[in-house]
């Protein structure tokens, strides 16, 4: 089946209500009959409707991709261009500068709206009428309530349609919440839903035209990356696909879970990797799995992505997020068979770009504190369907990266350094690690502290070992799901681990934190700071936002000791430690994730290390709840902290007599075994 049959219904339904609001926004793009400034917004977003309309009939007729190379570019720069960094400022889609133009009254409400439409640009090159026609229809709906409003309107007139906008955007979010659910799950889950599948088979990948087939923002990273790959061997592309690949199958085989039950992989990839995708769509083939797929691209604008990610405290309440999370749990059972065929996720990241420290506008939208927690039982809730149906026990995944060209002009050597360190000889790292493994499970306690400037001085305590000849607390993490190879990771015993974690720069879920410092107390975040704003009150929301998702606590869900000084000597050598990302980073020094244990959902299975032992360490207080209270058992967030070695002093080993033995001292690694770990410190 192809992706356009799925919509075939829908779009039937759709098509004359789409030819009637288009024309009605035809005749608003030329004449709006409301007083100043809305006229001009209505005009301009009528305008920019009336363009998608018009590339949805051109994709349809199958004429747009006749164009040019500069022509597609030119198009799809204009899609964007109202949000890019140069024009942002005077956008509508600002809340800073809507709100500046029309007031908090209408401007949160107009720039709210404005994002919206934009996120349906990638609908129109999917043919998804339905989306576009309901997208047009909102906004008709909102002009209309202020058709003909006069410029001496009084403040009652006013008020008045304010309630009437607000009204029809929370009932807009409210009863098409289960057609965005449907979507989403059926693009999870169905192989039929192959839009990006066919790009990334069937297109010419010489011809860079391809590339704005998605309908995403296509700028330097995607064409050059694209490009790039265009250069490497087939051999050389193939490598880099069965990298990932193995790693995935390699992900069930050490956990005993059966690939053969699966039907289906997920392959989340960057827009320009479609020849090493392609590559890796048949190796999965040989498999016997199918794919879904999502192409993720660079973003236009991350502030404009930042005014714009609490935009659902616009309508959410009770109601709404009861309403969402029925139609989830519809949308799963519908697809329960598809569901189960899921395998998990294989995904592609990129790093490179420069790190972002948000502007926080007031003029953006912001979850209350009732919100808050809404948001954090509506993630719950849909973590538990989810698992319901793509049971945690029987999926695994894996996860790789590549650099992007924007990392600067030595692009090429990072590349290929990259691809080594996705290489590295995982036999080695497996046998120093155990080293280290077999110091730390004697521990009571480990202490961390850091050097210089750095501030840490933590004790983590660790889980006992009852049969220390059959059990271990720590997993030996290879290059199976999680690549590059190269830590030791248990989940922390979170009564007593006490003490304070810092670090002076570090990317977090594509945001900068400088000198961000956490309190723990029994495993818990007490306190927690950082400098990005002069204002302690916005350090701390910045936190809480974006690193305890709306929590007031998040536990210690891991520590772990990275082991790979190769990728650190890269990022030294190259200047590139700041835009490392997690994957890369956590193999660095240290690190301690805030949020789930690693075996979130999986708590009860037995998973053992190359050397047999059962690794015992697999919950904390928080997830054991899960017998009692499902509810505050999960968290569905999972944030790792890395401190790099050249803040670190010590990781000492505390046994339960009161000795003690360094895994590392000043930096370096100090444990017989596995000295051959400071060749790369070493190297100036």
């Amino acid at each position: 089946m192809h992706f356009k049959e799925l919509y075939r219904e829908a779009n039937e339904q759709a098509a004359e209500r789409f030819a009637l609001v288009a024309e009605r926004i035809a005749g608003i793009a030329k004449e709006a009959e409301t007083a100043e400034p809305y006229a001009s917004y209505f005009k301009k977003t009528a305008a920019f409707l009336v363009e998608l309309a018009g590339l949805y009939e051109r994709e349809e007729q199958g004429t747009f991709f006749s164009e040019s190379m500069e022509e597609c570019g030119r198009i799809n720069h204009a899609l964007y261009a109202d949000i890019l960094p140069e024009a942002y400022e005077k956008s509508y889609a600002n809340p800073a500068y809507a709100v500046s133009v029309f007031g908090e009254q209408f401007g949160t409400a107009f720039a709210l709206l404005a994002a919206h439409i934009r996120g349906c640009i990638r609908e129109v090159f999917r043919g998804n009428l339905m989306r576009i026609t309901i997208v047009m229809e909102l906004f008709v709906e909102i002009y209309n309530s202020l058709e003909g409003l006069t410029a001496d309107a009084s403040p009652e007139e006013l008020l008045s349609r304010e309630k009437e906008i607000r009204q029809t955007i929370y009932w807009y979010f409210h009863d098409y919440s289960e057609l965005f659910n449907e979507t989403a799950v059926e693009r999870l889950v169905n192989p039929a839903e192959d839009f990006e599948t066919e790009i990334v088979m069937k297109s010419d990948l010489s011809d860079l035209r391809y590339l704005y087939r998605y309908g995403a923002y296509i700028g330097e990273n995607e064409r050059g990356i694209a490009a790039f790959l265009n250069g490497m061997s087939e051999e050389e592309v193939q490598s880099m696909a069965d990298t990932y690949t193995e790693g995935y199958r390699i992900g069930f085989e050490v956990t005993g879970k059966d690939l053969s039950k699966k039907q289906t992989a997920q392959i989340r990839y960057p827009i320009g990797f479609e020849r090493m995708v392609r590559a890796a769509v048949l190796n999965f083939e040989k498999m016997g799995l199918k794919v879904t797929m999502r192409a993720m691209g660079t973003a236009a604008n991350k502030q404009y992505d930042y005014d714009h990610r609490e935009d659902a405290a616009y309508y959410l309440d009770k109601a709404y997020v009861e309403r969402a999370l029925e139609s989830w749990r519809n949308s799963f059972e519908e697809r329960k068979t598809l569901a189960a065929g899921l395998a998990g996720p294989a995904v592609i990241e990129v790093f490179g770009e420069e790190p972002f420290s948000p502007e926080s506008k007031k003029e953006a939208l912001h979850y209350s504190d009732k919100q808050q927690k809404l948001c954090v039982y509506q993630r719950s809730q849909e973590g538990q369907i989810t698992n319901q149906y793509i049971k945690g026990e029987e999926r695994s995944f894996t996860i790789i990266a590549y650099p992007l060209p924007a990392i600067g002009e030595r692009f090429a050597e990072i590349f290929a350094e990259t691809v080594k360190i996705n290489t590295l000889d995982y036999v080695l790292y497996r046998d120093m690690q155990q080293k280290m493994i077999d110091v730390l499970d004697q521990a009571d306690k480990v202490h961390i502290t850091g050097k210089g400037a750095n501030k840490t001085d933590l004790y983590v305590n660790i889980w006992k070992l009852k049969d220390p000849a059959k059990e271990t607390a720590f997993e030996n993490c290879v290059a199976d799901v999680n690549i590059p190879v190269g830590e030791v990771f248990t989940s922390p015993v979170l009564e007593g681990t006490t003490g304070k974690l810092f670090v002076s720069q570090v990317y977090l879920n594509e945001l900068n934190y400088q000198n961000l410092e956490i309190d723990f107390r029994d495993g818990m975040i007490e306190q927690y700071t950082c400098t990005n704003f002069a204002d302690e009150a916005e350090n701390q929301k910045y936190i809480r936002d974006n690193v305890l998702m709306h929590h007031e606590t998040l536990p210690m869900g891991e520590f772990a000791i990275g082991t790979n000084t190769t990728a650190y000597r890269m990022a030294r050598d190259f200047d590139i430690a700041a835009k490392l990302p997690i994957l890369i980073a956590e193999k660095t020094g240290p690190h301690f994730a805030v949020g789930d244990t690693c075996y979130s959902h999986e708590e009860d299975n037995v998973s053992y290390n190359p050397d047999g032992k059962a690794i015992v360490a697999r919950e904390n207080a928080v997830s054991a709840l899960r017998h009692t209270d499902m509810e505050k058992a999960y968290l569905n967030c999972h944030t790792d902290i890395t401190i790099p070695y050249d803040e670190l002093d010590k990781i000492t080993v505390i046994r339960a007599d009161g000795t003690t033995v360094d895994i590392i001292a000043d930096g370096r690694f100090v444990l017989a075994g596995t000295e051959v770990l400071n060749e790369p410190l070493d190297r100036a």
